[in-house]
């Protein structure tokens, strides 16, 4: 016989139901058709409102078809990562997508599946394009703005040199303020250094600081930035006597005799002026190769933010001089209605000119400054008069600049393809 089981004990069937007990079931009242609808209506108008909020400042969108330019860019990434120029772009319905990285690492790499491409100067930029023509792919180029190379140094080192005879203060300071911009004489500057001069020697100390390197200056790497390479065949202009070297065995010696000139500074960063805008900028790297761009970029900035500008940081002009000439390289179709545009329109091209650029008049003749001095004044910020007898510099020939950048720096010819990277 069967033990007898508790009630509790019986297995439960899986489709027994549970009942709670003594809580009676609320069924809703049936709803009209229009209870039904109003929160239909309340949910299509709140997206409609999000639409229009993200749509403001951007005539015509979200309606119309917004086009994503990949590039790949130099410090000329800058430019398009300003929003107020991103908005702009929207407005014209481009979006662009950057991957960072040095000029001639652009160079060196491939461009499949990007728009566009924008090193920082014309060696690099040659290189590309004629790359592109060798594969049967010629590439339109645009140059909607230019900025010299120059050198980014703060105000104690600027007055130590001065004191010493290799920087003059250019005119253009308001009364009773200090200047922003000096003339370098390159040939003293270069000479200091291959002398082996540190800056304790240069008589620093009267000006509160002691540093016991040598005087030189510090660029990014010569193996990817524009404005190390521009750098390089600067000081082999000024120190081969305005001479460029003609054939490669000249490249070969020239670049043999600079290269301690480039090579003290220990390792190079990837970015100078990130460094140079840096608290530590001072100790890091006293005086950095930069653009001109930069710098103005950093005094507007810095005025909007503040008030006043910053005048612990000064810019050095090379008494021989060299004018960056960035172009932006179309690969697509729609990387060349992209370089149309910035080049054209003209709030874009005002916008450039607000973030430092010396932008080119519309028939993309020489470079304009009086609307950069205008701006930069009615801000309140001196404005560089530069003067128009300084020596400019000329580069070498491409293969031979090329030469000696891979002299200097121990660098890979650039027709080496390198995988593709994004820059730090």
């Amino acid at each position: 016989m069967a033990p007898h089981r508790a009630e509790t004990d019986r297995p439960r069937q899986s489709g027994e139901p549970r009942l709670s007990v003594g809580v009676p079931a609320v069924v809703p009242p049936p709803r009209s058709r229009a209870g039904r609808l109003i929160p239909r209506f309340v949910a299509a108008a709140t997206a409609l409102c999000a639409i229009v909020v993200l749509a403001q400042g951007h005539a015509g969108l979200p309606f119309e078809r917004i086009t994503t330019i990949e590039a790949k860019m130099a410090s000329k990434a800058d430019y398009f990562e300003d929003p107020e120029v991103q908005r702009l772009l929207i407005r014209h319905g481009f979006r662009v997508h950057i991957t960072r990285m040095g000029s001639r690492g652009i160079a060196s790499q491939r461009y499949d599946g990007y728009d566009v491409v924008f090193p920082s100067g014309q060696p690099a930029a040659d290189l590309i394009t004629r790359k592109r023509a060798a594969e049967g792919h010629p590439a339109t180029t645009y140059r909607p703005f230019v900025s010299p190379i120059v050198l980014g140094t703060y105000r104690e080192y600027a007055e130590t040199l001065r004191d010493a005879g290799i920087a003059t203060p250019l005119p253009g300071a308001p009364a009773g303020q200090q200047p922003l911009y000096y003339s370098l004489d390159m040939e003293k500057f270069l000479r200091t250094t291959a002398d082996g001069v540190r800056w304790d020697g240069l008589g620093i100390a009267r000006h509160g600081i002691r540093n016991g390197n040598k005087v030189l200056a510090q660029t990014s790497s010569i193996c990817e930035s524009n404005s190390a390479g521009t750098y390089l065949g600067l000081v082999s202009y000024v120190w081969n006597h305005d001479n460029i070297p003609q054939n490669p065995a000249e490249a070969t010696r020239f670049a043999d005799r600079i290269r301690l000139l480039l090579n003290d500074q220990g390792m190079p960063s990837s970015e100078k002026n990130e460094t140079y805008v840096s608290a530590e900028g001072k100790s890091i790297a006293p005086i950095a190769v930069i653009y001109e761009h930069q710098f103005l970029a950093h005094q507007i900035a810095t005025r909007a933010g503040t008030g006043h500008v910053d005048g612990e940081r000064v810019l050095l002009y090379p008494s021989t001089r060299f004018v960056t000439e960035p172009q932006l390289i179309a690969l697509t179709p729609g990387g060349d209605r992209l370089g149309r545009l910035i080049t054209e329109d003209p709030a874009l091209q005002k916008r450039a000119m607000e973030l430092g650029f010396r932008v080119r008049d519309t028939q993309g003749a020489a470079a304009t400054s009086d609307a950069l001095t205008g701006f930069l004044r009615e801000r309140h910020i001196q404005a560089p008069v530069l003067s128009d007898d300084d020596t400019k510099a000329v580069l070498p020939r491409l293969d031979l600049l090329e030469r000696m950048i891979e002299s200097v720096g121990d660098c890979d010819p650039v027709s080496q393809s390198a995988p593709d990277q994004e820059a730090p």
